[in-house]
């Protein structure tokens, strides 16, 4: 980055965005929205982070995060390698991959350390964002919603009805829980983009997802990756409320979903090898925006992201009978 110019990941977010994300609990319960606008702004020689929000929530996780109507504000070390964030309200820093950033940083106001990916989607104009916040290892709460970009917000009567009729559809479906489809097969199919571990974009892996359900709580799953990844692994799913399992035979773990969206971990049967995955449906025809990151020897080896699309199957599951 130069001095006069703004890295790749804040030239993708000029603008306000607008967005209501969704507040859970640390067992996945919905307790409410938090509305809010924000915007990265580049200035000359400096970067500015501002957030303005109305904690709309009930019980204690309102004492903790509501902000009593204080904007956010906080300067931001821009850069295509790192970027790093300088106070008061948040300090700590976030990791570039092109389009996505992971970050990990502290909130002095909220007394939580928190883990925050973002993905923009310029081709469904959205940003996917999520929050885990802890302390220390413990999980306290999750924050997670899509946000829509605007250029004329503050003079534009069909931007603002345009961002409240999403802010109305995003009250709908934020507290919709993850759950793929119970009796129909199909496929999901996508290509994604890869960076490595240095953050350079490799390439891309062209996935295909073969999926059977085998009760109205599993399914039977083969994943086929083809390009900067070459991977072929099948596993069983399996969900009880909103914690999911994976279990064998390629894949064996767990996860838990907020809402819409789901974080994983599956370990590669005998290998030195495990995905870190953010799924999260984005719409009601069961798009997937999906984050995997992949470990070797517990390292960080390719993070990957993208939307998969679903072409339904046939019912397999379909009315049963017995005969007199």
């Amino acid at each position: 980055m130069s001095e006069n110019k703004p890295s790749k990941f804040q030239q993708a977010i000029t603008g306000e965005w607008h967005g209501l994300p969704s507040v859970f609990d640390a067992d996945g319960s919905h307790t409410g929205f938090n509305k809010v606008n924000r915007s990265s702004v580049f200035e000359g020689d400096k970067t500015t982070y501002w957030m303005e929000t109305n904690f709309q929530n009930s019980g204690p996780l309102r004492n903790r995060f509501d902000t009593a109507g204080a904007k956010f504000e906080f300067g931001v070390i821009d850069s295509d390698k790192d970027r790093v964030y300088c106070g008061p309200d948040f300090m700590g820093s976030g990791k570039p991959y092109g389009l996505l950033v992971d970050s990990n940083y502290y909130s002095p106001g909220w007394n939580t350390d928190l883990r925050t990916v973002n993905l923009i989607l310029p081709e469904h104009g959205l940003q996917v964002y999520s929050s885990q916040l802890f302390e220390a290892d413990t999980l306290v709460a999750v924050f997670n919603g899509l946000y829509v970009v605007t250029q004329d917000h503050d003079t534009n009567p069909e931007t603002q009805k345009f961002v409240e009729n999403f802010l109305e559809q995003e009250q709908l479906d934020a507290k919709k829980p993850f759950i793929l489809p119970v009796k129909t097969s199909g496929q999901w199919t996508g290509t994604l983009d890869v960076h490595d571990a240095s953050q350079e974009k490799i390439g891309t892996t062209d996935v295909v997802i073969d999926y059977t359900p085998t009760s109205l709580r599993s399914a039977t799953v083969t994943v086929t990756m083809t390009g900067a990844i070459e991977r072929t692994f099948s596993y069983k799913r399996s969900r009880v409320d909103s914690v999911h399992s994976f279990e064998g035979p390629d894949v064996y773990g767990n996860g838990r979903a907020y809402g819409r969206y789901l974080w994983s971990t599956q370990h590669f049967y005998g290998e030195a090898f495990k995905l870190k995955s953010r799924d999260t449906l984005i719409d009601d025809k069961y798009s997937l925006c999906s984050v995997w990151q992949f470990y070797q020897s517990n390292n960080e080896l390719y993070t990957t992201f993208g939307v998969l699309d679903w072409t339904e199957g046939e019912n397999v599951l379909a009315a049963r009978y017995v005969k007199d």
